[in-house]
């Protein structure tokens, strides 16, 4: 059986017109047994590339354009890239549509919610304080803890409902999009994963599990499960996403 293909979105164009992408995206799919091949943001092959692919992972990066969910351009805002915005909202909506597997993870999770009418924070120190550190000094990673709904789908997978989650992002979700349900959150409520009961095969998260998906199995859970679901080739309508058998939910007082 060959290896199932995911599609990652890269990075927006760096000073030499290159796009670019972390390894360690790349890495985690391959450990979790699947392929990956780097999409660039051009939006005339969507949908022959859909028809390629098995699965999707929409990667982190910069800001959305505001314009995009009736937001403020804001000092804080960065980064922002027309082109990948048009092109990343684009193939969300129609892999969406088609029921292929899904992972959205920091800017993807945004760009799911904005995708489906949600809206975003544009800056979150000027709503929520600086209790919690979502992203450090010069743009550096750091962690803080994430509590996850025990009924949850997400919860199955990680086996956990308490987690320390590698963050790297100023913005979160404001508004909702209609279709999803918050699934978990850090200490000051910034949303930090939602999911659907209409798109079972959606893995959405506000951190970034790439960062230590090599030495945290329960990062790296969540690759294996989109990989394993991407195995299914069957019609949308028949397809299935079963969660890990052998995982207990560990429940955190």
């Amino acid at each position: 059986m060959s290896k199932p293909l995911l599609g990652l979105t890269c990075y927006s164009r760096n000073e030499d017109n290159r796009f670019t992408l972390p390894a360690n995206y790349l890495e985690a799919v391959e450990r979790a047994g699947g392929s990956a091949v780097i999409l660039a943001p051009t939006t005339s092959n969507i949908p022959e590339l859909l028809d390629q692919l098995d699965g999707v992972i929409l990667t982190g990066g910069a800001d959305i354009d505001p314009d995009e969910y009736g937001g403020t351009r804001k000092e804080s805002v960065y980064g922002v890239d027309a082109e990948r915005d048009h092109y990343e909202l684009q193939l969300t909506r129609d892999a969406l549509q088609r029921g292929i597997p899904m992972m959205a993870i920091c800017r993807g999770l945004q760009v799911l919610n904005v995708a489906l009418g949600g809206t975003l924070v544009e800056h979150i120190p000027d709503e929520y304080g600086e209790s919690v550190v979502h992203r450090g000094e010069n743009l550096n990673k750091v962690e803080h803890s994430v509590t996850i709904d025990a009924d949850s789908r997400l919860a199955a997978i990680i086996g956990q409902t308490q987690i320390d989650c590698p963050s790297y992002h100023h913005q979160s979700i404001r508004d909702l999009a209609p279709q999803f349900k918050v699934v978990a959150r850090s200490p000051d409520t910034v949303v930090e994963a939602i999911e659907s009961s209409q798109f079972p095969g959606v893995i959405a998260v506000q951190w970034h599990p790439e960062y230590t998906a090599a030495s945290d199995p329960c990062q790296q859970q969540l690759f294996d499960t989109l990989v394993c679901w991407a195995q299914d080739k069957r019609p949308a309508s028949d397809r299935e996403f079963p969660l890990p058998t052998d995982n207990t939910v560990e429940e955190i007082a």
